[in-house]
């Protein structure tokens, strides 16, 4: 991609997290870019083509912040899943949070699921859970899917509690709950297959 097609995708990220996506027109993109609109025309068909790579450039991003938040691999789980949540926390505190770029485009555009925004909003929150889930089998983690799809909504949970009520007190309760889910896997029976009662003759 050049660097054209690049200050254009920084502009719509700017413009497109700070006010939505359907209030943002390719113009103020195009002003923003310093391109004219033909040329953002040039490298993105529509502006649905546009909403698409802005999410895809923020995928990597977001995970790969995210995982500096888990922080280091040798340090207990319940520690560093307490790191993620005060880091999470310390995020929203920002003056310009606006919450998750991805679960805002897949509810501002909840009417159209086959648009190429929902569908890369649905592809990232997969990689997210998937990425939680090699972490905590890596951790030692008793049933890493489960914890990693439990954790995944408490992310999410304190992510829409926090943009809603402008506390970010609401990540630390959701860390409480998360280190719970973590302790009761550690210490959670191994499971074992159902096996049928052994008979002998007498």
């Amino acid at each position: 991609m050049d660097s054209t097609a690049d200050r254009i995708i920084t502009a719509a990220e700017a413009l497109f997290y700070e006010h939505g996506l359907r209030s943002v027109g390719v113009e103020a993109i195009a002003e923003r870019a310093g391109v004219t609109k033909r040329t953002l025309y040039n490298h993105f068909d529509s502006k649905d083509a546009l909403i698409a790579a802005y999410l895809q450039a923020r995928d990597s991003a977001t995970l790969d912040r995210y995982r500096s938040w888990l922080g280091d691999p040798a340090l207990p789980l319940t520690e560093r899943i307490t790191h993620l949540f005060a880091a999470l926390a310390d995020h929203a505190a920002r003056p310009r949070w606006r919450g998750c770029g991805f679960t805002r485009a897949a509810v501002e555009l909840a009417g159209q699921p086959g648009h190429p925004a929902v569908q890369m909003a649905a592809r990232h929150k997969t990689r997210f859970v998937d990425w939680l889930e090699q972490e905590f089998r890596t951790a030692g983690a008793s049933d890493p899917a489960r914890l990693a799809a439990h954790i995944a909504l408490l992310v999410e949970g304190a992510i829409a509690r926090m943009l809603i009520h402008g506390d970010t007190a609401c990540a630390l309760s959701a860390a409480e709950a998360a280190v719970t889910l973590v302790i009761a896997d550690r210490t959670a029976a191994p499971r074992r297959e159902a096996r049928a009662p052994e008979y002998t003759e007498e």
